[in-house]
């Protein structure tokens, strides 16, 4: 089911999708991918002046240019992980408000996830396959993405 919060979180519908202009300005997206009970996770850099430093956060970053949603995160999830997935593989996307400016965020399932295949960039200190409810339980974990992902999970029916 793909859904979108831009009316307070409501979906629309089984295999439909609300379509925004790709020239609305947007943050950027964040990505979950997810592998069974397991989520991709990055530990993001322990700076002060960033957001969230020292947090597990998922894949995903600021938008570049005029690109879509969907291309901001698969193009991050490339940067930070040397992943890539076709825009098929994002199941589920939602649009939020973060300081005042639309941002997205995509789920995946991705059950042949290939942990050979990460190559780590240079942004963050490491990446783990988490547990799901590890994730969601860390104290150190970025907490509107905790609550991305259980809305998710909601939706998933698990």
């Amino acid at each position: 089911m793909l859904t979108d919060n831009r009316d307070k979180g409501q979906a629309w519908g089984n295999n439909t999708e609300r379509r925004y202009p790709v020239t609305e300005p947007f943050r950027g997206a964040k990505l979950a991918i997810l592998v069974g009970d397991q989520i991709v996770t990055i530990l993001r850099d322990d700076i002060p002046t960033i957001a969230w430093p020292g947090h597990w956060d998922l894949p995903g970053g600021g938008r570049e240019g005029d690109e879509t949603p969907e291309a901001c995160a698969l193009r991050e999830l490339h940067e930070e992980l040397g992943i890539q997935l076709p825009e098929t593989a994002l199941t589920y996307k939602k649009r939020g408000i973060r300081k005042g400016k639309p941002v997205w965020f995509f789920a995946a399932e991705v059950p042949d996830f290939d942990e050979t295949a990460v190559t780590f960039g240079d942004e963050g200190e490491m990446w783990r396959l988490a547990s799901v409810r590890w994730f969601l339980e860390d104290a150190h974990a970025v907490p509107h993405q905790k609550d991305n992902l259980q809305e998710y999970l909601k939706v998933r029916g698990t």
